[in-house]
């Protein structure tokens, strides 16, 4: 089995480097990017053609369609309540929910 390598600098350098002197010697030209277009073609392969149509839309708006029907709000009918903080009206509520509760 090999030893593993310790010393982690190496000879030569990586390209990047290579090429960045090369261009620093001005043995080569530097190269032009061109930002508004590389974004245009990849906006361009960002979206597939069948997105881009009717069919692709209907596709999209059935596979994320809710599969189970939600319910909406039910209203609740309560008697509105005195809140005072009574101690007194509390324990009538409680008989009211449990009769076995005892003073």
């Amino acid at each position: 089995m090999a030893e593993p390598t310790k010393d982690l600098k190496t000879e030569q350098p990586d390209d990047a480097q290579q090429l960045a002197e090369a261009i620093d010697k001005g043995e080569q030209k530097a190269p032009s990017v061109n930002v508004d277009a590389d974004l245009a073609k990849a906006k361009a392969y960002s979206v597939s053609d069948i997105d881009r149509s009717q069919e692709g839309a209907q596709a999209a708006e059935a596979v994320t369609a809710p599969q189970l029907a939600t319910p909406g709000p039910v209203e609740i009918n309560q008697p509105a309540e005195d809140a005072s903080g009574d101690p007194d009206k509390f324990r009538s509520m409680a008989r009211e929910v449990n009769p076995r509760i005892s003073e």
